[in-house]
């Protein structure tokens, strides 16, 4: 169990803006690797809510990603983007598209950025920008935040058990 489990901070700074903040027991090179490194995404981003069998990343400005998950009762959930500002260890600023949604919906702009704390922890701030409230709170309403803690903590144990190799 991660040493701090289930602790994101979700908050709404606007009407069409949805920021979760958690920290974690490890180093932000760390944090960062396990956040990008399709082998390990596919352990963390589904949480406990199905099995990921695609994690695709071209981590590179320009380049794209694609996460797909077989969800508990059977059925797909795709998303992908394009990356569009990359300060390794530092920043990730992407696209995101949920493959499921109404072509209305659009996309959304993700901004994470990856902080060093004291004792060897990192603060990971996910700011998601969309085009209305209607989106926001509809992103809000699908269960994301709960997906969100299961797969933040299972990111927390494996970037805790890359420090032991």
């Amino acid at each position: 169990m991660p040493a701090t489990s289930g602790t994101a901070v979700l908050t709404l700074p606007s009407d069409t803006e949805i920021l979760m903040v958690r920290e974690f027991d490890a180093p932000r090179h760390l944090v960062y690797h396990a956040y990008t490194t399709p082998e390990l995404i596919k352990r963390w981003w589904g949480g406990k809510r199905g099995n990921v069998h695609t994690a695709e990343i071209d981590l590179r400005v320009g380049g794209t990603w694609r996460y797909v998950m077989t969800a508990e009762g059977g059925f797909e959930v795709a998303f992908h983007g394009e990356f569009k500002e990359i300060v390794p260890n530092e920043k990730l600023v992407n696209t995101e598209v949920y493959e499921g949604a109404p072509p209305e919906a659009g996309e959304a702009l993700v901004t994470c950025t990856f902080e060093d704390l004291v004792g060897g922890r990192t603060r990971l701030s996910m700011l998601t920008q969309v085009d209305s409230k209607e989106v926001r709170d509809a992103i809000i309403d699908s269960g994301m935040e709960g997906g969100a803690q299961e797969g933040l903590d299972i990111l927390e144990t494996i970037a805790i058990e890359l420090q032991a190799v």
